[in-house]
């Protein structure tokens, strides 16, 4: 699907850090000016154990704990993101985990202060992006 020029759908997040530093317009530009269609797009508030499932993957990490009291300690906007090989597009936006190893404007290069206050997730796999956006928008919410 990530082939050529056709459409993919990605899923993104806007992290409680750069929505609680007024950094989410700032985002939507740049995803507007990347060529995205946003497809999907809600404030959220997650609770711990939403949390804990959106990142039920990492539950063996020493960073879980913190991912997930981090990634319910403020509202986050969620984002269903549609362009030609967006999975790629999009993290290429987004940049380097680590934002002191992003390259020059990236997000998380521009808005990201530390590894786990990165300003931006999405999905990196089309399968990675089929359980996020199931786990944040219902079938009827994306066309």
């Amino acid at each position: 699907m990530s082939e050529g020029n056709s459409m993919e759908r990605t899923f993104a997040i806007i992290k409680p850090d750069a929505v609680a530093a007024g950094y989410s317009g700032a985002i939507l530009s740049a995803v507007q000016d990347a060529g995205f269609l946003l497809s999907g797009m809600r404030l959220v508030r997650l609770t711990k154990v939403e949390a804990e499932g959106f990142y039920a993957v990492h539950r063996e990490r020493p960073f879980f704990d913190s991912l997930t009291n981090f990634m319910s300690s403020g509202p986050a906007i969620v984002m269903a993101l549609d362009a030609p090989d967006a999975i790629l597009k999009w993290r290429a936006l987004m940049g380097a985990t680590d934002p002191a190893q992003a390259a020059e404007g990236t997000l998380r290069k521009r808005f990201g202060s530390s590894i786990e206050h990165n300003a931006t997730h999405g999905s990196d796999a089309p399968e990675t992006a089929a359980f996020e956006l199931g786990y944040f928008f219902r079938g009827v919410e994306l066309d």
